[in-house]
């Protein structure tokens, strides 16, 4: 029996979603030390292709990170 991944997956959003986990946790970050990360264009060279595969978890990984550690990472 493999396990149900998708309505998982589903499952957790709509609960982030319904408990607003996300504003949650950058309204009790907000007067902590502010985390600015800034990036470039999406795909600066050109199309994506798998060379950008690594930039693309970096700017996911890196605000997720100092946003566990308590800095204040605003998203735009």
């Amino acid at each position: 029996m493999s396990f149900p991944y998708v309505e998982f997956e589903l499952y957790i959003l709509q609960r982030w979603k319904e408990n607003r986990i996300f504003e949650k946790q950058l309204d009790r970050n907000k007067n902590n030390k502010r985390f600015t990360y800034f990036d470039g264009p999406p795909f600066a060279t050109g199309l994506p292709h798998y060379g950008h595969i690594v930039a693309s978890i970096l700017k996911d990984i890196i605000p997720r990170y100092k946003s566990m550690m308590g800095f204040y990472v605003p998203r735009k």
